[in-house]
């Protein structure tokens, strides 16, 4: 997409200077007409065809704007144009004017190099064909001010365009890294900074993707740590942060890569478990369970009673893609589970309607 929106930018910029190349050449064109260097013939096919070229192309890119013109083709057209009319004047003239060649040359060379200063090979398609017309026309009489005429805009035109194209270099891997940024920024928006888990916006990305192309059931466990307002308030915050992050780490461990882990609140995680069935969902919760339990993180939440830290969970099926009824099913199931002593799961009574007892343990 990047690479694209560039390159659009680069054609949008070169379809500008094309149009500032046909307007100075149809201005160029008609005042050559109205009024002329030379005596001479001073209307010429080739100059009136440099006056239609000129307002024809840029009617068309009035009109049809999204349509792009070969801006190198028509800049080549427009030159021999110029050189055919250069040719039928001076042959026309009794004697050759040499400062009529050397004000034909400046004034091609200024109209290239004044629209095309970003792009040399237009620049050239556009003079080469008067350039080498003049140079044979004058035999070699005045080469050495032809010469400069021409080196001295030619040298400011590629030293202009070295530095162009460095800059465009530079914008280019600046872009990229700034879109390599932004994509560290998204990845890091939707992953919670403490746990390093999915926040809900990242929960919300990755179950959209997941159901997309999941076809089994799908179980939604809602996890709360018991009393952690009193671990809190006994050890500190910071020593707070240490036990979530170990637990996060605990729960993370106790499922396979494709389920989806989320931090869902301050101490509340939410687990997607993708293609499983109740029995294998109902071993996965208490696998957490018991890792959590396991990690004999001290926890004394009130003045009488010292335990380990542990864990609530609650259990429900994912049916119909319908992820709010599925939450408010494990959050029911979880408000159970801990009414009914913590450190236990309880199983939505619609996820197993034989079963009235709670998954206690």
């Amino acid at each position: 997409m990047t690479a694209t929106n560039w390159s659009t930018l680069l054609k949008g910029k070169h379809q500008l200077s094309l149009r500032l190349f046909l307007l100075l050449n149809a201005f160029s064109a008609g005042f050559s007409m109205i009024s002329p260097a030379t005596n001479t013939q001073h209307i010429t096919v080739p100059i009136v065809m440099v006056l239609v070229v000129s307002l024809s192309c840029l009617l068309w890119q009035l009109v049809n704007k999204k349509k792009l013109i070969n801006i190198n083709f028509i800049s080549l057209i427009i030159g021999l144009l110029w050189a055919g009319h250069i040719y039928i004047k001076v042959s026309a003239m009794p004697n050759k004017d040499v400062s009529f060649l050397i004000i034909a040359l400046l004034a091609i060379l200024f109209i290239g190099a004044i629209s095309y200063i970003n792009n040399i090979q237009a620049f050239l398609a556009a003079c080469l064909p008067v350039t080498l017309t003049i140079f044979w026309l004058d035999q070699g009489a005045n080469w050495p001010r032809l010469l400069y005429s021409i080196v001295l805009p030619g040298v400011g035109i590629t030293i202009q365009h070295i530095i162009h194209q460095r800059h465009d270099n530079f914008t280019r891997r600046l872009m990229n890294k700034l879109l390599e940024e932004k994509e560290t920024l998204n990845d890091l928006s939707m992953l919670d900074p403490l746990t390093g888990l999915n926040n809900r916006r990242g929960f919300k990305n990755r179950f959209d993707t997941l159901l997309s192309v999941g076809s089994g059931q799908h179980y939604i466990l809602l996890l709360d740590i018991d009393h952690f307002k009193a671990y809190n308030d006994n050890y500190g915050h910071n020593m707070g942060d240490k036990a979530l992050t170990h637990v996060s780490a605990a729960i993370r461990d106790a499922v396979r890569s494709r389920d989806v882990v989320t931090r869902y609140g301050g101490e509340e995680f939410m687990v997607l478990l993708v293609d499983v069935d109740a029995e294998q969902a109902l071993q996965t919760a208490e696998r957490i369970r018991k890792r959590v339990y396991d990690l004999n993180i001290q926890h004394m939440f009130n003045k009488s009673v010292a335990t380990h830290l542990t864990i609530s969970i609650g259990l429900a099926a994912l049916e119909q893609h319908d992820i709010e009824e599925a939450l408010r099913k494990a959050d029911g199931a979880l408000y159970r589970a801990k009414r009914q002593g913590r450190n236990s799961i309880f199983v939505s009574e619609t996820l197993l309607p034989a079963q009235t007892e709670t998954a206690h343990f």
